[in-house]
């Protein structure tokens, strides 16, 4: 629709300067003006203002004149059309997607809130689209959001304020990740975020060290230091090279690329008889090994023995190849 009404404004435009040229020749040759008595006479002719003819006109140029007020009325009116048409399309149309992204929003439950779409929150983003995580990002740089608004839900404004957050569903939310590059703000957006979601998981950029302990105090859950992790990474290519290069081989880069999965021990009730690690048998069935467990009260047991007892609510970490973990997935229909 939007194209349509630039087609037509392109050609009002075209139009308008036609009628200018056209004035301005057919004085010059009619009534003998120089350039500029012509053009003068053309812009107060089609803009109707009604100052007098720079010279006397005779029959001829009188008859142009006339033919030249009809036409630009015509032809001025369609272009005053074509843009008002266009300004009120435009904000239907933009009514019509807020309208439209709010019902979506209000649709989702146990999503992820993301605080900024800068380098880290866009990279948050870029995960979550992976593995078919709901997500809604707050951001308040308007460019941003029209450049990325046919992928992602946006809601335009200041993460700091209840109001955004409360259009973000943060009610109703199950994580909240901000990643804007101010500490203080990130500071206000976890304080305000928790008083509106008391059991809301908060994951919460820091830049600087001292900044750690005050967003864990404020509610953070977890405090990530992008640029620690960065440093750490570097460093560690160069002391044990190729154990870094294989744990980025496991790195998790979509549902159906992964090497690694967490599965709930929920997932298994009703499909085997469970109650240890031996019982599931996933080596043998889906080739797949488990390499972690983590038990209800959120304890990580690393290479966990095939006698551990399971409990519910408890987790175990598998390690595979890609194919290995769609079998296990398809196997216990999980996901």
């Amino acid at each position: 629709m939007i194209r349509l009404f630039r087609s037509k404004i392109v050609l009002a435009l075209s139009l308008m300067v036609l009628v200018l040229l056209f004035g301005v020749t057919g004085y010059k040759l009619l009534a003998g003006y120089t350039w500029i008595e012509a053009f003068y006479m053309t812009i107060i002719t089609v803009t109707t203002v009604g100052f007098s003819e720079v010279r006397p006109l005779d029959a001829n140029a009188k008859i142009f004149t006339v033919f030249l007020i009809v036409t630009s009325v015509f032809i001025f009116g369609f272009a005053i059309s074509v843009v008002t048409e266009y300004i009120l399309a435009r904000n239907s149309v933009e009514a019509l997607k807020k309208k439209r992204v709010k019902k979506q929003i209000e649709s989702l439950s146990n999503h992820v809130v993301v605080c900024g779409f800068g380098r880290n929150g866009k990279q948050a983003a870029e995960k979550l689209m992976a593995y078919n995580k709901p997500f809604v990002v707050i951001e308040k740089d308007k460019e941003i959001i029209e450049r990325h608004e046919d992928e992602v839900l946006f809601v335009e404004g200041d993460a700091n304020e209840d109001e955004i957050l409360l259009q973000a569903g943060i009610e109703r939310a199950q994580y909240l990740i901000t990643a804007v590059p101010d500490d203080a703000a990130n500071l206000f957006i976890v304080l305000s975020a928790r008083q509106l979601n008391r059991n809301l998981f908060i994951i919460s950029r820091a830049s600087q060290v001292t900044s750690q302990k005050k967003l864990e105090f404020a509610g953070a859950n977890k405090v990530i230091m992008p640029d620690k992790i960065g440093g750490d990474h570097m460093a560690s290519l160069v002391v044990m090279p190729d154990l870094i290069t294989f744990m980025d081989k496991l790195s998790m880069e979509g549902e159906h690329t992964t090497n690694l999965e967490e599965v709930e021990i929920e997932e298994f009730t009703g499909q085997t008889d469970y109650k240890s690690l031996r019982d599931l048998d996933l080596r043998r069935k889906t080739g797949c090994t488990i390499i972690g467990y983590i038990d209800p009260n959120g304890k990580y047991i690393i290479n966990p023995e095939a006698d551990l007892k399971l409990e519910p609510k408890g987790k175990v970490i598998v390690l595979g190849r890609p194919e290995q973990i769609r079998k296990l997935n398809e196997m216990f229909q999980i996901g």
